[in-house]
């Protein structure tokens, strides 16, 4: 059963996401099963699983994934997801860093960067021409977003924004993505979660990672400017997985949560939409 028939005979009528913690029990959903029939994979307890099914569920709850509408992706490398929305009948400018900024920081291997389109379909989700037909392809810095890249029903983003250098340059790309959106438009993001401490931790260099005073100072920062943030859950979760720590060397068997140095560490979904006045 293709997408379009989905959005035809079935309705999703339970609770919506709110920004939350990657936990086991999304992993027995039936929305969680349903998306993973379309990224055509196993479940698995894997938290990047999660952060693609997470992200394509929240936009579908709000109306994003439909015939028409427009959607951004920053740092897309290899992800399924244009493919899949382009399925839909979404337009999506698919973005990444450029190529050889890129290659110098070592994401050329395992598909964490992108070439063009050609890196957009790798599992053969949809037909070449209808990617051609949805999709186009543009290399952006995430720290200096073009201001041409306007008017878009929604963006996303998965496990991205914590390599942008620093803390502050992960919450200043919050802010400045919601110049993509059109008023009222949706964006989902998810990033590394600090379990461990809400003091030290990584915050600066390649990867960093979010303490829960970092993401309250920028939901903060995004309500005072009139921006929407969904009610964020910091639970872990109650099943045995969530209690499963991948430890060095990461053998990504249940990788829910995993060790980075000496922290715990998780992925957070945040759902934000851009405030609905006449500016935006």
């Amino acid at each position: 059963m293709n997408g379009r028939n989905w959005n035809h005979v079935l309705i999703y009528d339970g609770p919506k996401r709110k920004s939350e913690l990657c936990k086991a029990k999304d992993f027995y959903a039936e929305w969680f099963k349903r998306w993973a029939g379309e990224l055509n994979e196993p479940i698995r307890f894997h938290r990047k699983q999660w952060e693609f099914i997470y992200v394509m569920q929240a936009l579908w709850e709000r109306e994003c994934i439909k015939e028409g509408k427009k959607g951004l992706v920053f740092a897309v490398g290899t992800e399924p997801l244009p493919s899949i929305f382009a399925k839909y009948g979404c337009d999506i400018v698919a973005t990444d860093i450029f190529p050889e900024e890129g290659k110098s920081k070592g994401w050329e291997t395992g598909n964490q960067l992108c070439f063009g389109l050609e890196s957009l379909n790798t599992r053969n989700l949809i037909d070449d021409a209808t990617l051609r037909r949805h999709v186009t392809y543009r290399p952006v810095d995430m720290n200096a977003i073009p201001a041409d890249l306007k008017g878009f029903d929604f963006n996303w983003s998965s496990c991205s924004f914590e390599h942008l250098g620093s803390i502050d340059k992960g919450l200043n790309f919050l802010e400045n993505q919601l110049k993509t959106l059109k008023p009222g438009g949706w964006a989902v993001h998810t990033t590394e979660y600090n379990l461990t401490a809400n003091d030290r931790t990584l915050d600066s260099g390649d990867t960093v990672i979010f303490r829960y005073r970092d993401i309250e100072e920028i939901v903060g920062r995004l309500r005072k400017k009139g921006h929407f943030v969904e009610e964020i859950d910091y639970s872990i979760g109650g099943l045995p997985e969530d209690f499963d720590v991948d430890v060095l060397p990461h053998l990504q068997e249940t990788h829910l949560k995993l060790q980075i140095n000496e922290f715990t560490v998780t992925s957070i979904g945040l759902i934000i939409q851009k405030k609905k006045g006449l500016f935006g």
